[in-house]
């Protein structure tokens, strides 16, 4: 295994597999044929032509458009087609930067293959010249990834919160970090990747954040998303990264990058220009 093993694991993708969903010329997601074909029952939400879906001509604005899609999931959910409901909205558009287009419901945007943000946290400790992490293995009910290592926080980016204001509620609910703590979280870089996962078509930007934590601070979660924390030797994650699989996938992308900015991994590393090239694969 190797840490370009992490990045292999988050590049799998066939492009023929996927019909493009347009709203208002822009390309928001990409569907597959059998979502395709259950999708072109629903007339009154749906066009879906030979080479791409969008929404009926008459759902012209935004909020039309949300609520004709929560209607339409929420039949699929009947239905069993839509796992793991969240009762979280998130926003839908062409870009990080562009105007929301819709909102729809978080468990089925990797059904639809929609672009999703996120925001983790590397929470670190440094004790003279070493330096530690805090790691958090997730609760064995999680939908995605049950068991799996992972950020002392991490979460999507819902609708209407900014990527701070996110950044503190997620520090709040997962490790119990004080607001004015979390705040001095850093934005550092943002990796991306496309890969196909069980529960859909994952199209994810995660922007990463840097806090160093006192000594002293132990994390506390409080909304039982996190079986427990612990304080590993960077030495020690290193391992974990580049040699098992034990970090949720695109964790292990989080770590790559910090290893990268802090000089873990160094130019001479053999892999050192495809790594950086392949924290960043999400396609535009």
């Amino acid at each position: 295994m190797s840490f370009l093993d992490r990045i292999d694991e988050c590049r799998v993708f066939d492009d023929s597999k996927y019909r493009p969903f347009r709203v208002e010329g822009a390309e928001v997601g990409l569907v597959d044929h059998a979502l395709t074909d259950l999708l072109a029952d629903y007339t009154e939400a749906f066009h879906v032509g030979r080479g791409e879906i969008g929404f009926a001509a008459d759902l012209k604005t935004p909020s039309a458009r949300s609520r004709t899609i929560a209607a339409v999931l929420d039949d699929l959910r009947g239905r069993g087609e839509i796992k793991g409901w969240r009762d979280e909205p998130f926003p839908v558009a062409a870009s990080h930067a562009a105007p929301i287009l819709f909102t729809m419901e978080r468990a089925a945007v990797p059904r639809f293959g929609v672009r999703a943000y996120g925001v983790h946290v590397n929470g670190v400790v440094r004790d003279g010249e070493s330096l530690r992490m805090w790691i958090a293995r997730r609760s064995p009910n999680k939908q995605t990834e049950p068991g799996k290592l992972d950020q002392i926080v991490a979460g999507g980016q819902p609708a209407g919160l900014g990527l701070r204001e996110n950044l503190v509620k997620e520090c709040a609910e997962e490790a119990d970090i004080p607001a004015k703590l979390a705040r001095r979280a850093v934005a550092v870089s943002a990796v991306s990747y496309r890969t196909e996962r069980r529960e859909g078509l994952r199209r994810d930007v995660e922007f990463c954040y840097d806090l160093e934590l006192p000594p002293g601070f132990e994390p506390r979660n409080t909304d039982g998303e996190v079986a427990g924390f612990e304080l590993w030797p960077i030495e020690r994650v290193i391992e974990a990264v580049r040699d098992t699989d034990a970090f949720k996938f695109n964790c292990s992308l989080v770590i790559i990058d910090f290893l990268i900015r802090h000089g873990f991994i160094e130019p001479d590393h053999p892999d050192y220009v495809a790594l950086i090239t392949g924290l960043r694969g999400l396609q535009a």
